[in-house]
């Protein structure tokens, strides 16, 4: 996952972005030694775009101003266990592609471009933008235990949260006799009506067959 915020409202993402998520909050994550609470992942340098330093980037975050707008940005080079600060002078969207082109200081050809590659670039987790109705950072969301509302029966914790076209909770089953270990419950207001990060606590109504199918 790894995206830097999720909405509830409907089910779908909003147009202009603040509904993936940030990535502090992936238990899955690769990288060793680094405090994730400090810092949301806003995106992977994933290749070079053209000779003259640009750089392509796979956003992590529904936000266009993290690569849009210029300023300072931090870049883990892998490997690396601290980020470093950057400079970003520029960046605008590649329609069709989910891709950001971006431009920083002191990357000036396609060589030192390369050496980018795979890096991930991060904001500090202060820098959170503010919630919208019904929308949550994925951090938050987390380790929250989830129950079936209707019985009160404890049925996982939330591991991951995995971009479709709506949002999936993917929940670890704390006991199950079969096989399954994980289930995906769209994260919308009509299957999961209580989300209380106080408590952590979502409380879920699922359809018939929804923890069987997946």
């Amino acid at each position: 996952m790894n995206r830097e915020q999720i909405s509830q409202q409907q089910g779908r993402k909003k147009a202009g972005g603040k509904v993936k998520t940030q990535s502090p909050e992936n238990p899955k994550s690769q990288i060793q030694n680094l405090n994730l609470d400090d810092w949301l992942t806003i995106g992977k340098i994933v290749a070079p775009q053209g000779l003259a330093g640009e750089l392509r980037v796979y956003p992590e975050t529904d936000f266009p101003e993290r690569f849009e707008e210029p300023g300072k940005r931090w870049m883990l080079r892998p490997g690396e266990t601290e980020p470093q600060p950057i400079e970003l002078l520029s960046g605008r969207y590649l329609d069709g592609k989910n891709l950001y082109v971006i431009r920083i200081a002191g990357v000036d050809n396609r060589n030192q471009a390369e050496e980018l590659r795979d890096c991930q670039l991060y904001v500090p987790a202060s820098d959170r933008p503010e919630l919208g109705e019904d929308e949550y950072h994925v951090v938050d969301l987390i380790g929250l235990e989830v129950f079936l509302q209707e019985s009160g029966e404890l049925l996982g914790n939330v591991v991951d949260v995995i971009p479709a076209g709506n949002d999936l909770l993917e929940v670890q089953l704390i006991a199950s006799e079969k096989k399954q270990k994980t289930v995906l419950i769209p994260f919308v207001r009509e299957i999961a009506p209580v989300v209380d990060l106080q408590t952590k606590r979502i409380e879920i109504t699922p359809p018939p067959g929804l923890l069987e199918i997946n």
